[in-house]
């Protein structure tokens, strides 16, 4: 792709941008964790998911984007807790899909996989908003034509790190430190 590099400088400005919010409020570690079984699932949830958020982008752009952070946290959470049970679901997003269906994910997630209560279920709610809405700023401030191949990739390349960023959130809350070995 011609605008690689673009692409590349935007999502980086993405993830620092996320990173930087959830570090002040000390909700991720601060060097990122190495997820290869979490980050093996996302091109199959990226393919399962872009209807449903594409669909929903245009009028609940914060929801299209943030349900990916929550996806994100849930698969670091079935990760900790039973990864090849969770594998033998199927598609994870599809998976977290069926708990309630696209518009109450969010809810199912913090609910029936977080296991949240009380005010650790709004907090999450808080925060995974600031992070969409942190996230859709930039993106708009790109520019970008909408319906135009670069929303397309710019597009999938911010949701990229919502699951990222959401997985790793849920690691360090769930006690995963990422330490150097000394």
């Amino acid at each position: 792709m011609e605008n690689k590099e673009y692409l590349d400088k935007f999502e980086g400005g993405i993830h620092k941008a996320v990173y930087l919010l959830l570090l002040r409020d000390n909700l991720i570690d601060e060097r990122m964790p190495d997820m290869p079984d979490i980050d093996s699932q996302w091109e199959s949830i990226a393919m399962e998911y872009l209807p449903d958020g594409i669909r929903e982008f245009q009028n609940y752009p914060l929801v299209s984007l943030g349900w990916m952070m929550y996806v994100g946290m849930a698969v670091a959470h079935l990760w900790d807790k039973d990864w090849e049970k969770a594998l033998s679901k199927g598609n994870l997003y599809t998976y977290l899909r069926s708990l309630r269906g696209y518009d109450l994910m969010d809810e199912a997630i913090r609910e029936k996989v977080l296991n949240l209560k009380e005010e650790k279920y709004n907090a999450v709610e808080k925060i995974v908003g600031n992070c969409s809405q942190t996230a859709l700023d930039m993106l708009r401030k790109e520019n970008i034509e909408p319906g135009t191949p670069m929303a397309f990739h710019a597009y999938l390349r911010t949701l990229k790190e919502m699951y990222c960023l959401g997985a790793a959130t849920e690691l360090f809350r769930l006690g995963y430190r990422m330490r150097l070995m000394s």
